[in-house]
């Protein structure tokens, strides 16, 4: 896939990816296993590199936080050295914590805005004569991230970890704009495709990896749209209303 790199605009940053590790934990921002997430974190930006996408500094300078502060939690209390005037306002975990639960604030505040937008949209002046309906059209979905989209093929991938073969390796016959020709014949039979059923004849992780990234390509090119009806369920791909079949 060497002639081939996509380019992805919406690219999330690294606190999106850590408030995405923590929602996935499904637990409180102040009670997260740092260490656990340490390695998540580093994984995500391992699978990012293998799909060829560009790794901003600012995760790679997360990720050396993460690691920071997973090696302090790993040693025993009475060995962890304790500098002077290290105190709880200047130790990293709270530190980062901070940020994030500040990064969250303003993120959910953004959400709210952009709904409250959308809602003012809708509302038009009355106009005498015209009877006015409650509209029926269902509310939008919530939008998936690209995180999402990286879990799920993470999950696609771990199939092959146990099969590898040097043909797997060595063997690249797998094109990005072949996999862009397939998925828009798949959508062109169907309204809709569950992400898992791009996968489903996939023999190796090189086709995996061009299969994904000729999804991103689409997504970018606004040919395609993904959904997802709750969080962390099966993402759904679909075109977008208006667009004519490929």
């Amino acid at each position: 896939m060497a002639e081939y790199r996509v380019q992805f605009e919406v690219f999330e940053g690294p606190l999106d990816l850590l408030l995405y590790l923590v929602k996935k934990e499904e637990v409180d921002i102040y009670e997260v296993n740092l260490t656990k997430i340490a390695t998540q974190f580093i994984e995500y930006i391992e699978l990012m590199r293998l799909l060829d996408l560009d790794v901003a500094g600012e995760f790679l300078v997360l990720a050396a936080t993460l690691m920071l502060i997973k090696s302090r939690e790993l040693l025993p209390v009475d060995q962890q050295v304790q500098a002077e005037g290290d105190e709880e306002e200047n130790n990293p975990r709270w530190e980062l914590i901070r940020q994030l639960v500040e990064y969250k604030k303003f993120k959910d505040a953004a959400g709210h805005l952009q709904a409250r937008e959308a809602e003012q949209e809708n509302i038009f002046p009355r106009v005498p004569g015209k009877h006015e309906f409650e509209s029926t059209t269902p509310p939008p979905l919530p939008a998936v991230s690209l995180f999402d989209l990286l879990n799920a093929v993470s999950n696609i991938l771990k199939r092959f970890q146990q099969h590898e073969t040097a043909r797997d390796i060595f063997e690249d016959k797998w094109t990005v704009s072949e996999k862009i020709d397939l998925l828009c014949r798949l959508l062109a039979g169907q309204p809709a495709l569950k992400f898992s059923e791009l996968f489903h004849q996939t023999t190796s992780r090189a086709e995996v990896v061009a299969t994904f990234l000729a999804l991103l390509e689409l997504i970018r090119l606004k040919q395609i749209v993904v959904i997802q009806p709750t969080p962390f369920s099966e993402i759904e791909i679909r075109r977008p209303p208006g667009v004519p079949s490929p």
